[in-house]
């Protein structure tokens, strides 16, 4: 290695000095400290399960589950109860943590203007039906009907911050029937809880983080959401501003619909007039993959944002049509991207007639930050490995999930903002944008600063050994279970 790689390798140089590293186990507890009360229950202090889960989460690459997490964190000699009992059946509160994971995005005044709020579903695929929600449904992950349980999500956006915010867990309407009484109250699932679809769950989230002061200016949603005019209706009426993806046979008029003569209203007030197709007599509805190649449809490349892989520079077409939204006519704007030179996707918007085309463009792109959001959330802090059943674990897991990604998300904002790199480094290394820190980057660092005890050989081979005893005995449970049912009577 030369001068020149040394000092490409400066810490100083990358916004990491040493100190900095060296406080970061002592600034996630200080992170902790600020949540501890909300682990708090009238009959218990639950915050040392709470640091021991959030230590997992942050500080283990895989085998994020109770018992793994436990030994891992405390020690061989924890078997993990403790922990499982704090996350399956300890009634703190979930939705306390959220909040105030919310609030301290509000209190960051960078982050105080310009935010998007982003709406997401996301499938785990699950061995059976005995986890709280689970059932055959359509699983995006696997693109087909599995046994899965599915949540819905909301991410905050606002450069260079994302992480998920809130989320609830979507139980499919036969989880609703008497026949489903007994699982239902063996899991946790509270009285209170109704049927509700996605997109029903989805504004109760909206709304939410609407009410809590989360300071978002815009929602992004996909088709699942986009097409559905109810939403976006409740949106528009709500005063919110979004830019909602819909399928390619999603229908649009291209001028203000003519509409065939009402009977005179009745009563005082008269109803509220809701409109069906068949109530337009002019113009003919068209699908929106039939106006990307029309004559009068424009695209242009617009310059979205830099990102590390380059410019996200593709074609947008922008056009003022006229939909049937939940039973009202509505003005909004068609925004088609060509991506990849070769594929459309359309989106809905109600932005005002002179938006610009530049700031559309960017809306239609932030959804980007919502597959980030997921993917770190999965694959990076261990959702795709929870293992909950019961309707509150879930719920639990939810909540320091989100406070595992928000404490990534604040570290690397703050230092962004402390800690400068030097901008001759983009030079140098032939870049037009430095990347930005990964939550696997984090981690690293964390694991230097806070590392977990590792085990000797005898305590792995002692654990081996106990893995393997408590296999033993679920087999020969299964087997008196089975003597018993066979045994002649």
């Amino acid at each position: 290695m030369n001068d020149q790689d040394d000092d490409l390798y400066a810490a100083q140089r990358w916004g990491l000095p040493a100190e900095v590293i060296a406080d970061l186990g002592e600034r996630l507890r200080r992170f902790w400290g600020r949540f501890r009360p909300c682990f708090q229950t009238q009959t218990r202090n639950g915050s040392a399960h709470a640091w021991t889960y959030l230590r997992g989460l942050l500080g283990l690459e895989t085998e994020r589950n109770f018992a793994n997490i436990a030994r891992r964190v405390n020690g061989l000699g924890d078997d993990g109860q403790n922990v499982q009992q704090f996350m399956s059946d300890s009634p703190w509160s979930a939705a306390a943590v959220i909040q105030q994971v919310q609030a301290a995005i509000a209190a960051i005044p960078a982050l105080a203007q310009g935010g998007v709020l982003l709406l997401d579903e996301s499938a785990e695929e699950k061995a059976g039906a005995k986890s709280a929600g689970a059932g055959r449904q359509y699983n995006g992950r696997l693109g087909k009907l599995e046994m899965s349980q599915v949540g819905v999500f909301v991410a905050f956006y606002k450069e260079p911050v994302w992480t998920w915010v809130d989320g609830e867990l979507f139980l499919p309407e036969h989880w609703f029937t008497p026949a489903m009484a007994a699982e239902r109250q063996r899991l946790g699932v509270p009285v209170a809880r109704v049927f509700a679809t996605k997109i029903e769950l989805g504004w109760q989230l909206i709304q939410r983080a609407q009410t809590r002061g989360l300071p978002f200016e815009a929602v992004a949603c996909d088709d699942l959401y986009g097409r559905s005019g109810w939403l976006r209706q409740q949106m528009a009426d709500a005063g919110l501003l979004y830019m909602a993806e819909v399928p390619e046979n999603t229908h649009v008029y291209l001028r203000q619909p003519e509409l065939r003569p009402f009977p005179p209203p009745v009563g005082d007030p008269p109803p509220v007039r809701v409109l069906r197709p068949q109530d337009v007599c002019a113009p003919e509805p068209v699908e929106v993959r039939q106006l990307r190649a029309a004559a009068d449809t424009h695209f242009r490349r617009i310059q979205v944002r830099r990102t590390e892989r380059g410019d996200l520079c593709d074609p947008f077409a922008l056009r003022r049509v006229w939909t049937l939204r939940h039973g009202q006519l509505a003005e909004e704007w068609l925004v088609i991207r060509q991506e990849n030179d070769q594929r459309y996707s359309y989106a809905l918007s109600n932005a005002a007639p002179d938006t610009s085309a530049e700031r559309l463009a960017w809306l239609k792109c932030v959804r980007h930050f919502v597959e980030r959001s997921n993917q770190e959330a999965k694959s990076e802090v261990g959702w795709d490995e929870c293992q909950a059943q019961k309707f509150r674990a879930w719920e639990h897991q939810l909540a320091l999930t989100i406070l595992a990604t928000w404490f990534i998300a604040q570290t690397k904002h703050e230092w962004a903002l402390t800690y400068a790199r030097d901008a001759a480094l983009a030079q140098a290394l032939q870049v037009d944008q430095l990347p930005a820190l990964s939550v696997a980057n984090v981690r690293e660092l964390l694991q230097a600063v806070l590392p977990l005890p590792q085990l000797s050989p005898e305590e792995a081979t002692r654990l081996v050994i106990q893995h393997l005893i408590r296999r033993a005995h679920s087999t020969a449970s299964r087997l008196r279970t089975q003597r018993r049912v066979r045994a002649p009577t």
